[in-house]
């Protein structure tokens, strides 16, 4: 199936704000999304390398803020 991967991308990000916490030195999500879609995330520089052990993954300050801005517009009332 073809999709828009960048609909795809803006939607994760938007659902990863939605169980960011943030600790002393980052945000920090739940990394549990499509893989491919996690890589592209992490090469457009919105969140850490996403490949290891860890079940979370570091957002980027670009990243955190378009997390949040993208939540807000696909899902605020």
């Amino acid at each position: 199936m073809e999709y828009n991967h960048d609909k795809v991308d803006d939607a994760t990000l938007a659902l990863l704000f939605l169980n960011m916490w943030d600790e002393k030195l980052a945000s920090r999500a739940w990394k549990t999304f499509d893989w491919d879609t996690m890589d592209r995330l992490y090469e457009k520089g919105l969140i850490c390398n996403p490949k290891g052990k860890a079940k979370s993954v570091v957002m980027t300050e670009e990243g955190r803020a378009r997390a949040k801005e993208l939540f807000h517009k696909m899902f605020d009332k």
